[in-house]
């Protein structure tokens, strides 16, 4: 039995056993359908992994044509510090929800050991703060017009701090993380005060994918992820794309009781790739919004494409 087959039998067992554990409330962690090509924004053990300098940029709008539906944002630089895995990253990001806006800028430190030839395994560490406000005089309260808990504002500034490991060969990955181990936006004080029954809690992930040579010019990969959020149900990506030629990237993804999700890749470039993606929800959301729509776009400094390959898959 192959490494790689052992890795994914003991990460599949790993989620079953997690799968059961906890049950949540309420998104208050961005989404991302091209997780696969963005882990640095749930993982800051990859910040450096493909071993260059590259920025990337994200937008999310989640359910167009809704009245306050989540949008997301961000820009990351990350790359290697030295030749011995030591890796840095930097993310800011603003998102939005209804009456409710998170900006943050996160600072990410990795270090990889090389196990064998072709495996690695990086942990990393994030730290950073966050403005959280809630401009809660614009929730419409059909119920009690006159309720002073949505008088008022709140403008806070939190500390963040996160967590990851990530392990990869050529063909590979698996990767799990807490990108904030902290509870923030509302605290507790905060959401006693104005009795509202939300408070951001532990997000874990967890993912797993490799590469398949179909052919000399098409690729298979495969990917999985799992999101918990304690108070929420457990939920999975479940993620197939065709590489043709290392040029073209086509894609398939189920999320759980959530949404199909379409993504296209091109490597327009030797250092530009453009991903966009959209998502059609298996709700009965499905009937008030357009859907919602990614686009990605990461440029990296200096990479030599003949030397490192198999990387740029993920």
């Amino acid at each position: 039995m192959s490494n790689n087959i052992k890795y994914s039998i003991l990460i599949a067992g790993f989620l079953v056993v997690l799968s059961g554990i906890n049950k949540v409330q309420a998104q208050t962690e961005p989404m991302y359908g091209q997780y696969m090509y963005n882990m640095i924004s749930i993982n800051p053990a990859y910040a450096g992994n493909r071993n260059v300098m590259g920025l990337n940029t994200f937008y999310r709008n989640q359910w167009a044509g809704i009245s306050g539906a989540p949008t997301t944002a961000s820009f990351s630089l990350d790359g290697p510090l030295d030749q011995n895995g030591l890796g840095f990253g930097v993310q800011l990001y603003n998102d939005v929800i209804g009456v409710e806006n998170a900006t943050g800028l996160n600072g990410m430190i990795s270090k990889g050991v090389r196990l064998s030839e072709r495996a690695v395994l990086s942990v990393g560490l994030s730290a950073g703060l966050m403005n959280y406000r809630a401009d809660l005089t614009q929730v419409h309260n059909l119920f009690s017009t006159n309720d002073p808990a949505f008088y008022q504002n709140y403008n806070s500034w939190l500390p963040t701090i996160g967590a990851g490991v990530f392990y990869n060969t050529d063909h590979f990955y698996l990767g799990i993380s807490l990108p904030n181990i902290l509870i923030s936006r509302i605290s507790t004080l905060d959401m006693i005060k104005s009795n509202i029954e939300k408070i951001s809690d532990y997000h874990f992930f967890a993912t797993t994918g490799a590469v398949i040579d179909a052919s000399e010019n098409v690729k298979i990969k495969p990917s999985v992820m799992m999101k918990m959020i304690s108070g929420a149900p457990v939920q999975f990506d479940l993620n197939t794309n065709v590489w043709l030629k290392d040029v073209f990237g086509l894609g398939v993804s189920y999320r759980t009781n959530d949404a199909v999700i379409g993504m296209f890749e091109l490597q327009a470039t030797k250092q530009l790739r453009i991903g966009t993606a959209y998502e059609v929800p298996v709700t009965t959301i499905s009937g008030y919004t357009s859907g919602t729509y990614e686009l990605l776009l990461r440029y990296e400094f200096g990479r030599d494409l003949n030397k490192i390959k198999s990387t740029r898959y993920f």
